[in-house]
């Protein structure tokens, strides 16, 4: 397997299976992980998965002499998104600041599906840094990296007694919370407002309590360079009702993406969903809503397994209906499957750098002949030129201003 280098600033899918596992870089000092699944069987000789952990610690920046990752953000805790976490945790990288949603608590004050033991090892380093960033507090201290933490999302029936164990986050300043329709623009504790900013978008307060995968944690990230912006809309392992609510309520330059992971793995949820005979109906609306989104030259990333010959009744995700879709809507070839790019037998990690002109793919040739992140650089330069050729004949999508003001979700 390739062992590519990060891209300059741009995103990197790792081909990790049926699971997730993404890193955005911001610039040479700050990188964002969603999610993890680095699995035991990567270690195996001839493995097609790749070996996450291993791989961050070679070539993430390094802060006081150990690689430094600034921000962990896990979108829910099932096992395909944080297969892991407690080897990251015992490696020696550093997570200056972990991004969390309240449902991680709900975890163990309801009857809840069982959680693996990385997503235990996560809530009890989520408490821990909980713990800290108090006593930090109290003392008078500033708080710091390696003690962050920032949890995403409200929950409607958090406690309001902040020694109560099951909600122990509720004690925390405001200023280590966010919500839907807010944007974040630090990464532990440091400003990068002129190269990133994340567009929360979910999860909801009246979900609270939903299933796992419906209290996802949902961001359109957005890269900056100059006037050159790409644009990445992460959703987790959501599905049509809440993807649905999330562009009726946004702003359209709120939801605009040019990578778009499939939500759920490819899963046909996202735009086919129950009738009220319970037949299962094609939602339309959806995909007309992600087209309208979609940026000139859009790519479609599924994080997955190879694609099967046909779908089965009841089998999991990837679903061919559903990359049959996502090609009705942008190019069939910026269709792409991590456990698929470059071959079933040799899977390349999907790298996308930030250009003059926005987020082009770098090719399998031009990661192998890269020399580290200066010749990505030059690469993505050079896709994107031939991007923006291509962009030309597409259709028009009105204007690309921002909004005047930021979008109220009412989320109290």
């Amino acid at each position: 397997m390739t062992e590519t280098n990060l891209p300059p600033r741009g995103a990197v899918f790792w081909p990790v299976g049926t699971g997730d596992s993404t890193t955005v870089v911001v610039d040479d000092e700050h990188v964002l992980q969603v999610d993890l699944r680095d699995m035991a069987l990567a270690d195996e000789p001839d493995s097609v998965h790749a070996q996450v952990i291993d791989r961050l610690a070679e070539v993430l920046p390094e802060r006081d002499g150990a690689p430094y990752l600034s921000v962990f953000a896990l979108t829910h805790a099932d096992q395909d998104h944080c297969t892991g976490f407690g080897d990251l945790l015992d490696s020696e990288i550093v997570i200056g600041e972990l991004w969390a949603t309240p449902r991680l608590w709900r975890e163990f004050t309801e009857d809840a599906p069982a959680m693996c033991e990385d997503a235990k090892r996560f809530h009890e380093e989520a408490n821990r840094r909980v713990d800290a960033i108090l006593a930090h507090i109290a003392a008078g201290r500033p708080v710091p990296s390696g003690d962050m933490i920032r949890v995403i999302g409200y929950d409607e029936d958090q406690s309001s007694d902040l020694t109560a164990p099951d909600y122990s986050y509720a004690g925390l300043p405001e200023e280590y919370f966010s919500f839907p329709g807010q944007v974040i623009t630090t990464m532990d504790g440091d400003d990068v407002s002129d190269r990133f900013e994340a567009f929360v978008h979910a999860p909801f307060k009246g979900d609270c309590a939903a299933a796992r995968n419906d209290t996802s944690l949902a961001l359109r990230i957005t890269l900056t360079e100059g006037t050159a912006s790409g644009r990445i809309l992460l959703m987790g392992d959501l599905a049509y009702a809440t993807i649905r609510r999330i562009f009726d309520i946004s702003d359209p330059d709120a939801v605009a993406w040019d990578v778009l992971p499939a939500p759920h793995h490819c899963s046909k949820k996202v735009m086919y969903a129950p009738d009220e005979a319970g037949d299962e109906e094609f939602k339309r609306d959806i995909m007309d809503a992600l087209e309208d989104a979609a940026g000139p030259g859009a790519y479609v990333v599924v994080s997955s397994q190879p694609f099967p010959p046909a779908d089965k009744p009841g089998a999991n995700p990837p679903h061919i209906a559903a990359k049959q879709r996502y090609q009705e809507i942008i190019d069939a070839d910026h269709f792409l499957c991590t456990q698929e790019y470059g071959g079933e037998e040799d899977p390349r990690p999907i790298v996308f750098a930030l250009g003059s002109d926005g987020l082009a793919l770098v090719t399998e040739e031009e990661v192998d002949e890269s020399g580290g992140r200066t010749r990505l650089a030059k690469v993505a330069a050079g896709a994107i030129s031939l991007a923006a050729a291509q962009r030309q004949v597409k259709r028009a999508r009105g204007t690309d201003a921002a909004p005047a003001k930021a979008v109220g979700f009412g989320h109290r």
